[in-house]
């Protein structure tokens, strides 16, 4: 996705050439134009919009299974774990004078260490936390090793996969990554309600036939094919945080679809926020659409807060209120008794 990247299939670079260039950059000439912000008429920036909205999308749409499971972690394990594929491929490229992207390589790695660590929960009869924690430094130490064996060679071909970057997000990179979105968007649609049930209730998922563990290998996978087509933007070390703090904010929703569609909404507004304040301002991509969605959440979070409480409050009044009217009331009428009288009367 940065630096040296091979080239999509080209059967698969003409609709997208139609589709990148007359149909999206058309529409954001036009916005360009109505806003008025020229920014939005270059052909970089058309990409890194793409590829936000892309990210946007995917993010939630795999993190909001994560965050209900309390695995939102492993998505931080797989972009350590990635970091280490880009590390591989720089190594590779560096050494035997390859051209081999280094994209490819972390999207080999991020999956393979995906199912290994759902091998170390299964049969390493080890917890799941001490798995992710084994994998995420393993992962780490071995892309650092990697940097230090060529004398720092690679370091500065690593940085833009560190801390990503605006300008370096190329036309075979938003490609894949439109590849990635429609990849996972379909497996999520069709695989959704076994995943659902296996979510909230493995054992009754596991007893009513499904293949629990199956479906756990197909939702780590899928955090790795997000995490890898997310660090073009994101870099490594911020990529996890859209998988998780849109969801954080989007929480609160009366069922898991609504919430599912809220935190892909609250991830669309923080990346295109995130994306134009970071050209604005020439900050970093990823911490700049990170702090974005941090700023949502807190938002997010004192609205919930200050509702609970004035609902409380109206609640509370209200009781009070009612009661003296109905006592007011009471004293006034009396009730009446079956001789056609009333309290009031007789006394």
């Amino acid at each position: 996705m940065f630096g040296t990247t091979a080239p999509l299939p080209l059967f698969a670079f003409a609709p997208f050439d139609w589709f990148l260039d007359d149909a999206f950059g058309s529409f954001m000439d036009v916005l360009a134009r109505v806003l008025g912000m020229p920014a939005l008429e270059y052909a970089f920036m058309q990409r890194a919009y793409l590829a936000a909205i892309c990210i946007g999308v995917i993010g939630p749409l795999v993190g909001t299974f994560l965050v209900h499971r309390e695995m939102s972690m492993i998505a931080d394990t797989l972009a350590h774990t990635a970091f280490a594929g880009v590390a591989v491929g720089l190594f590779v490229n560096n050494a035997l004078s390859l051209s081999l992207a280094p994209i490819h390589s972390a999207l080999v790695v991020a999956v393979g260490t995906a199912l290994l660590v759902e091998l170390l929960v299964q049969y390493g009869d080890v917890s799941t936390d001490t798995s992710l924690a084994m994998v995420l430094t393993g992962g780490f130490a071995l892309g650092s090793v990697l940097i230090t064996a060529t004398d720092g060679g690679i370091a500065v071909g690593i940085d833009a996969y560190l801390f990503g970057s605006l300008a370096t997000v190329s036309k075979a990179s938003v490609g894949l990554l439109v590849l990635m979105t429609g990849l996972v968007s379909a497996v999520v649609a069709v695989a959704y309600r076994p995943l659902l049930y296996v979510t909230f209730d493995a054992t009754a998922a596991r007893a009513a036939g499904l293949s629990v563990t199956w479906y756990n290998r197909l939702m780590v996978v899928l955090t790795a094919l997000v995490v890898v087509s997310a660090m073009q933007v994101m870099g490594v070390i911020l990529v996890a945080a859209l998988l998780v703090i849109p969801v954080a904010t989007a929480d609160g929703s009366r069922s898991f679809k609504r919430s599912l569609l809220a935190g892909v909404l609250v991830a669309e507004i923080t990346v295109v926020t995130g994306v134009t304040l970071s050209y604005q301002y020439g900050s970093a991509a990823g911490g700049t659409i990170v702090l974005t969605g941090i700023g949502l959440y807190v938002l997010s979070l004192g609205y919930r807060r200050l509702g609970i409480r004035t609902r409380m409050r109206h609640r509370t009044g209200r009781g009070r209120l009612g009661r003296v009217f109905e006592r007011v009331r009471g004293n006034a009428t009396g009730e009446p008794k079956a001789d056609g009288g009333s309290d009031d009367e007789r006394r």
